[in-house]
């Protein structure tokens, strides 16, 4: 009987012995698999440590960014209301200014409300989850902002240089179509990008060192290889961003010629008014986000991304209200009418 047991056991040794080999260069790929495995883990939460650096700081960034956004808010709801409620702003322009308007509060709205609560709660955790969610609407928006600019500026080309054929070209059926096809890629475009991210693997570091989930920062976390996806989005990047800003950029090029044939200096003084509101916006947006996506991830600096993301969040959709209305008299007019104060409208 004992030697049955013992004939047994030689039997099986030698398959415990192969799977617990002791030959060096298993057990090294072994130990480098175990370490992968270790490295490349499904992350739950992340941490935004865009504002953590700098405690002391924080209460003054709360006030300053809950005013900033309150003043969003007011100023592009306002805008809205007052091209609304008055019928000689039903125009296309107008509804290009509404739209606009409603945009950047979206905008606002998918980033600043987190931000506020990391800062006043000290509890900077997004979930996985999460972060993709507020990805895809931060990618959505910008792109449909800069599509809508492009927009604008065909709608100013078209009544500029094509007067006589503004009311056809520029029909309500046209302009919903317009508004409609750049919501629509808009999003097919950052629903593309956020689908290929949702596969990445990042390490055991989850600390996004931004005060809000964006791309290249996550990248920066990513363990598995991420070459394809670099040159998706810096070829998305190139649809999205080059082509709206070269259409702005033809639009005013065929304005200023106009313009420059126009004999009367008021007309010229109009025309500039009209558009010079619509080009500061333009340079504002596509400066900052040019600075940040236009670059190689690995020369990518954490700070210089923060403070161009803070005037793409939340100080450009603060400036675009006063931008739009302040040099322009029939949106003062409407502005004054909506709060009850018609007699000062041509003041």
């Amino acid at each position: 009987m004992a030697r049955c047991v013992t004939g047994q056991i030689s039997r099986l040794y030698p398959m415990v012995h192969e799977e617990t080999s002791d030959d060096p260069s298993i057990w090294a790929s072994q130990q480098t698999s175990q370490k992968e495995t270790r490295n490349q883990t499904i992350i739950a939460d992340f941490l935004l440590m865009g504002f953590s650096e700098h405690p002391e700081q924080q209460p003054v960034l709360f006030t300053l960014f809950l005013g900033m956004y309150l003043v969003t808010l007011l100023g592009n709801l306002f805008i809205i209301l007052a091209i609304v409620s008055d019928q000689h702003l039903h125009t296309p322009m107008y509804f290009f200014l509404a739209n606009l308007s409603f945009i950047d509060t979206c905008f606002t709205c998918t980033i600043v409300p987190k931000v506020l609560s990391n800062i006043q709660t000290q509890h900077q955790t997004i979930s996985h989850t999460g972060c993709l969610l507020q990805m895809y609407f931060f990618m959505a928006l910008a792109l449909l902002d800069g599509f809508q600019l492009a927009v604008m500026a065909y709608d100013r080309y078209v009544a500029i240089c094509l007067p006589l054929h503004y009311t056809t070209i520029m029909c309500p059926q046209r302009c919903l179509l317009l508004v409609a096809t750049t919501w629509l890629c808009s999003n097919l475009l950052a629903f593309s990008l956020t689908l290929q991210m949702a596969q990445v693997s990042f390490c055991a570091s989850h600390s996004i060192p931004h005060f809000f989930c964006d791309l290249l920062p996550l990248l920066k976390l990513a363990c598995s290889d991420t070459h394809t996806f670099q040159l998706m989005m810096f070829a998305e990047a190139a649809l999205s961003g080059v082509v709206p800003l070269t259409c702005v950029l033809v639009s005013y090029a065929h304005i200023m010629h106009t313009i420059l044939r126009i004999p009367s200096s008021g007309g010229k003084h109009k025309v500039f008014s009209t558009c010079g509101s619509h080009l500061t916006v333009v340079i504002l947006f596509y400066g900052t986000l040019f600075l940040v996506y236009f670059q190689p991830t690995s020369s990518y600096s954490a700070d210089t991304g923060i403070v161009a993301s803070i005037v793409y969040t939340m100080v450009t959709p603060m400036l675009n209200p006063f931008i739009y209305s302040l040099r322009n008299k029939d949106m003062k007019g409407a502005l004054w009418k909506l709060f009850g104060l018609g007699k000062y409208c041509n003041l």
